[in-house]
């Protein structure tokens, strides 16, 4: 792969992953910590690919077959991808010390899923080239991201409500599973371009609602200024 495509593929996933380190502006994780948990997500991608690959000769050809397209959507990609993250969050980022506020749950879970999605790039990339890299770098890199909050929101309210733990871990698990099978199904099915199209545009309204629990995670955050909520309470 040439330096150019090589920078093409790890880009989008770097970007994000900068993005969300800045966010969590109260208390933000150490380098050492986040590249550990975007390592997690990239040792997990490969075992994912290859347990995908034995779900798709059973669905046979899905072009053109909704059925055929649901079943490899929900059935084996969706929730393939997103056990193997959430299993490599809840046994890895959540039971260390440093998950100390609720955004850490998002924060983690972001950066496994851009650990996961740049190995994936790569694979893409490399077999199918410079158009693969810029339309996976508006699509199904930010789709990651998309899919990875939840479960992140969830964990964050899970880690300090040990009464609701298991609930609220699985309940983030299904939304995950649910949004990226629906996302696969739209941008598989080949029957008509408008609802591949209407796939990717619904990642960018999720990201747009998924704001609010960022908010939500930021203002509970225990390190966050007293002067700060006086003034947010005043307002």
């Amino acid at each position: 792969m040439s330096p150019f495509l090589l920078t093409l593929a790890i880009l989008p996933g770097l970007f994000i992953c900068w993005a969300i380190y800045w966010a969590d502006k109260y208390e933000r994780e150490s380098l050492g910590t986040l590249a550990l948990c975007f390592g997690l997500g990239a040792a997990i991608t490969q075992p994912a690919i290859w347990v995908e690959q034995q779900f798709i000769p059973m669905v046979g050809e899905i072009e053109r077959d909704p059925v055929l397209t649901f079943l490899l959507a929900f059935g084996a990609i969706a929730p393939v991808e997103e056990i193997l993250k959430w299993l490599a969050l809840i046994f890895g980022a959540f039971v260390w010390r440093f998950f100390n506020e609720p955004f850490d749950g998002i924060v983690y879970s972001v950066m496994i899923a851009m650990g996961f999605a740049t190995v994936e790039n790569l694979c893409y990339i490399d077999l199918f080239g410079q158009e693969t890299a810029l339309l996976r770098a508006f699509t199904a890199v930010p789709a990651h991201l998309v899919f990875s909050i939840p479960i992140g929101y969830y964990a964050g309210l899970a880690k300090f409500n040990p009464a609701e733990r298991i609930h609220l871990l699985c309940r983030g698990l299904l939304v995950s599973i649910l949004l990226h099978g629906t996302y696969d199904f739209l941008v598989l099915q080949n029957w008509t371009k408008w609802l591949g199209s209407i796939g990717a545009l619904s990642i960018y309204l999720c990201l747009y609602y998924f704001g609010a629990m960022l908010r939500e995670h930021l203002a509970n955050s225990p390190f966050k200024p007293k002067e700060e909520a006086v003034l947010e309470n005043n307002s």
